[in-house]
């Protein structure tokens, strides 16, 4: 059994889930084997999410509120624990990406973190976290949220053409990356398109940018940099990054043609036929 140590609940998101977890499971007169028995796990994992050395998973807050009747209180506490597990410099941006109305992003390296399947976010995360993969992997899924059919942002998406082409983890895993962006010609609220090698030099090659709007906010322009991140609302920068995008979507391939060469590229660089008539998927 985890040793028992009290927990300052004001920490941390995670700190204040498991001193809440603590609570109400003493509340209900359960030990933490009986409540693990209850939820289909070991009495081990409801100590150490208790005392804040385990990240509670999606799953596992859903069968705690059912198991304690909280009326779903976990499950909504596990967004803020989730972000709480991102890097501290993208935290910010992560909160402001979550109200965001409309989103419009160019990538020049990797998939859109939206976009990401959970096989491709592992093997780019397994780079810089190998300590923290299981918890960067989770919070990245979190942000993913934000698509809810139901009222998700409008995303406009840009995606250089080379990272098509640079395997991140495995073929296999680049194939389903890539069905993942195929797929995502059925949602309304997205448009995708590819800038092709053929443009040549155009106005992103300052590097991947992101632009927020909001419905009663001012609008946000976001870039990562080698040293740090970069956030502002200063409205002249903002136009011209605004007019650069536009540029971008200008010079890429329309939807349709982008989802050809998605396509085209699945199909001879990582060994699989789109269509069973093969025919890209458009």
């Amino acid at each position: 059994m985890v040793n028992i140590r009290d927990l300052d609940p004001s920490a941390s998101p995670l700190d204040y889930y498991g001193s809440e977890l603590r609570r109400l499971r003493e509340a209900a007169g359960l030990k933490q084997g009986q409540l693990g028995d209850i939820v289909f796990c070991t009495g081990s994992l409801i100590g150490q999410v208790e005392t804040a050395r385990k990240v509670p998973t999606r799953d596992f807050s859903e069968r705690i509120d059912a198991a304690l009747g909280t009326g779903g209180t976990f499950s909504r506490l596990l967004g803020l624990v989730l972000r709480s597990q991102l890097p501290h410099w993208f935290q910010p941006y992560a909160e402001m990406e979550a109200r965001a109305t409309y989103i419009s992003t160019f990538q020049t390296q990797v998939v859109y973190g939206l976009l990401q399947t959970r096989e491709y976010a592992r093997a780019l995360l397994s780079i810089g976290h190998p300590g923290k993969l299981d918890e960067m992997v989770a919070a990245r899924m979190e942000r993913q949220r934000i698509l809810d059919p139901h009222h998700p942002p409008v995303i406009c998406v840009v995606l250089d053409e080379a990272l098509l082409h640079r395997e991140v983890g495995s073929s296999e895993i680049m194939r389903k990356q890539l069905g993942r962006l195929l797929a995502s010609r059925d949602e309304k609220w997205l448009q995708l398109q590819v800038l092709p090698f053929s443009v040549g030099q155009h106005p992103g090659m300052i590097g991947a940018f992101n632009l927020l709007r909001f419905d009663d906010d001012p609008d946000l322009f976001y870039a990562e940099t080698y040293d740090a991140p970069y956030m502002t609302a200063n409205p002249q920068l903002i136009r011209d990054r605004s007019v650069g995008y536009a540029r971008l979507q200008a010079e890429a391939l329309s939807p349709r043609e982008s989802a050809t060469l998605i396509a085209r590229v699945m199909e001879e660089r990582y060994g699989h036929e789109p269509g069973s008539d093969g025919r890209a998927m458009a």
